[in-house]
């Protein structure tokens, strides 16, 4: 039986995913160069460091770039850019459904606690969640499962009991390695990514409501 539900953050709430790549190929595009889809994609899900995007711009021109006035812009234009955007569809009603079903309700993300709740605050989403885990609680994020077994610990449920909801690949693996059910949602920016084992595929979370996602997923 299902008795809670654990949700990422960038991607499946949020789509900051897909503003910060866009971002990043218009400082390239000013550059002469590119950031393929593919190669921005493996860093998704998981640490912020996993992917140098200034060192990778270096290796296309062959030039040094000024890291420091990059990363200002850079800050700059993502937050023009988001400054309008609310949660992704279906989000808030899988969120209203779960507390309305009497599920615990938790977040796993491998984005910062000051990241994640700026925005979850600002979505006005912050009050549904019992438990939230973010890299200020682990030693290691996404994909290894030590963010979801830190959120099921606080939860107080099982991980059979439980149904992560991610956007990448890196999550999609946590998830499973911690032993849950994993619904998989991608963005513009992970849906042509490979992913390993899950349990369900959605186009959006505005594709089939919560019940329909469950009873699916306990037959």
């Amino acid at each position: 039986m299902i008795k809670a539900v654990v949700f990422d953050f960038d991607g499946l709430i949020f789509d900051t995913e897909t503003h910060e790549y866009r971002v990043l190929q218009e400082i390239y595009g000013e550059y002469g160069a590119e950031l393929p889809l593919d190669v921005w994609g493996q860093c998704v899900g998981t640490h912020a460091n996993f992917f140098d995007a200034y060192a990778y711009l270096e290796s296309c021109t062959g030039k040094p770039v000024d890291r420091e006035v990059l990363g200002k812009r850079r800050l700059e234009m993502f937050e023009e850019r988001v400054q309008t955007e609310t949660a992704l569809p279906g989000v808030e009603n899988y969120l209203a459904a779960a507390k309305r079903l009497g599920l615990k309700i938790g977040l796993a993300s491998s984005s910062s606690r000051q990241w994640v709740t700026r925005w979850l605050t600002k979505l006005n989403l912050i009050d549904y969640f019992e438990c939230i885990r973010t890299s200020d609680d682990v030693e290691h994020v996404k994909p290894d499962p030590a963010l979801y077994l830190r959120a099921l610990e606080c939860l107080g449920v099982e991980p059979w009991q439980a149904i992560a909801f991610e956007d990448s690949p890196n999550g999609a693996l946590a998830a499973k390695r911690a032993g849950m059910h994993v619904v998989i949602v991608p963005n513009f920016v992970t849906r042509s990514l490979p992913f390993g084992e899950h349990d369900l595929r959605l186009d959006s979370l505005a594709e089939l409501e919560l019940e329909q996602v469950i009873e699916r997923l306990e037959k």
